[in-house]
């Protein structure tokens, strides 16, 4: 072959090579324009945003709202589960932030929420519609799915001889909701699916629309033969089968939609901080585990089910009469205390540490002499005795600590590290020029370095070395916890 006929091959094939390099370079110069808008929203350079995200990382915290349910957002066993729960507080971790999570009574509550500033994002797995993209701004989606007619299976239906009999008893054909009644969320994308599936059939369904149910309370509705029909979520599907067997989730009503979080059009600079994270997260390991874990696993229905899970107004422990009733007596927020006694032993009553502390409160054997208790004592005997303990320490304090949720910490500290050694660091802050009678940022910081010898050692130290970053954890994490049961108990 001579050069001629080479040159001629070579230019006969280049266009297609450049074809082929061509999506390769879009996508290269797209990232590059995504990188480099990112740079200059977290910089500050372009036009002022009220909602930028160097302003949630310098507060220390992100603010989301999310619903109530047995798969977004609850209580089992003392602790804070659920999907978007779960899935917050990945990023909350990714932007070296803490999380503070906000009930949403229904999605008008959601979105006033965002419009007032009182939410950075609204989590509760919202359907993407052009009508909401007036309002917020999505990220990229966390899910696909479809909207699903949930319908009721014929009362005998276990003892039907074919599935074709149960069959023939449910709608399989979205045309067949002529003139049916369907029950859904107020303002939902249920609601505007269904007005336009009316059109398209040609014949008026019956929506009506509930302001005050959770989808879940309509699924179970319609399993209680309360009403006739709702609608959810297709990725729900599998989760509400296994919780209400005798409903059937099987007949679509849309074509796949995503699902996404939602911010404010003004939160540029956070919108693309979620989408950075979840272009990596919603293919990781830790994600397709989560999907699993909510709403395929039998596990998660099991855990619906359960005596001390809160949704629905359930418990969170076994004790929670007795804790109630003797925290009344003393004046206490019962959830603060059934979340100490889930920090200190799980609301085991038979735990005991390594250093000999017993019961659901974990007293020391020294302190529980005092008020007259042993190891074999009851659980009502445990509970008393603690909060009596929480009473003496609140007293020991000083009456100059007199903001309310300064002292609760202040106690806190105390029941755990001993009021002696949170002394000492009331008396380093001030040395140092810092609020004696403040925790945060003030007293906290002490008590964490009470393990320093550059600390401890010092002159107005009196009582030597502690642990203290236990006992700083321990405030922190209690009321974490008391604000979840807040969220998600009725006082």
């Amino acid at each position: 072959m001579n050069l001629s006929q080479k040159i001629s091959i070579s230019f006969k094939f280049f266009p297609i090579f450049l074809l082929l390099l061509f999506p390769l370079f879009l996508l290269t110069s797209c990232l590059t324009n995504h990188q480099e808008k990112m740079n200059q929203i977290l910089s500050g350079d372009d036009i002022p945003r009220r909602f930028r995200i160097n302003e949630i990382q310098e507060r220390g915290k992100l603010i989301a709202i999310t619903d109530y349910s047995s798969t977004d957002y609850f209580i089992y066993r003392g602790e804070p589960m659920g999907f978007q729960y779960e899935k917050l507080k990945m990023f909350a971790d990714y932007l070296g932030v803490d999380l503070e999570i906000n009930v949403a009574g229904n999605l008008d509550d959601a979105f006033r929420s965002l419009e007032e500033g009182k939410s950075d994002l609204i989590a509760m797995g919202l359907t993407v519609t052009l009508d909401r993209s007036e309002k917020v701004d999505f990220t990229l989606p966390i899910l696909q799915t479809r909207q699903m007619l949930v319908q009721r299976k014929p009362v005998n239906w276990r003892k039907m001889r074919t599935w074709d009999d149960v069959e023939k008893n449910l709608i399989r054909n979205p045309l067949d909701l002529a003139g049916k009644t369907v029950k859904v969320q107020k303002a939902s994308a249920y609601s505007d699916r269904l007005k336009n599936l009316s059109e398209e059939i040609g014949w008026p369904i019956k929506i009506e629309e509930d302001n005050i149910l959770e989808v879940e309370q309509l699924v179970e509705a319609v399993a209680d033969s309360d009403i006739d029909y709702t609608v959810c979520d297709e990725h729900m599907a599998g989760f509400f089968e296994k919780l209400y067997p005798e409903i059937d989730i099987r007949t679509p009503i849309s074509f796949p939609q995503n699902i996404a979080w939602a911010v404010r059009p003004d939160s540029d600079s956070l919108r693309i901080a979620i989408d950075d994270w979840l272009s990596e997260n919603n293919n990781s390991y830790a994600s397709k585990h989560l999907i699993y874990k909510y709403f395929n696993s039998s596990r998660t229905a099991f855990m619906a089910k359960s005596e001390t899970v809160t949704f629905n107004g359930k418990k969170i422990s076994q004790y929670d009469d007795i804790i109630r009733n003797i925290s009344k007596q003393y004046d206490l927020d019962w959830r603060l205390v059934a979340s100490l006694i889930y920090q200190e032993s799980q609301f085991h009553s038979d735990s005991r540490s390594w250093s000999g502390a017993f019961g659901l409160m974990q007293m020391m054997p020294s302190t529980a002499t005092l008020f007259g208790i042993d190891s074999t004592a009851s659980e009502s005997e445990q509970l008393e005795a603690g909060i009596k303990y929480l009473r003496i320490l609140d007293r020991e304090l000083p009456k100059e600590i007199t903001n309310p949720e300064e002292r609760i910490k202040f106690i806190l500290a105390s029941y755990n590290l001993g009021i002696a050694h949170v002394f000492d660091a009331r008396r380093l802050a001030g040395k140092n020029g810092k609020d004696p009678n403040v925790w945060t940022e003030n007293v906290d910081y002490y008590v964490l370095n009470k393990s320093n010898p550059l600390f401890y050692r010092d002159s107005v130290v009196r009582y030597g070395y502690a642990n203290g970053e236990e006992a700083y954890n321990f405030v922190l994490e209690v009321l974490d916890r008391f604000e979840h049961y807040k969220n998600t108990i009725a006082d």
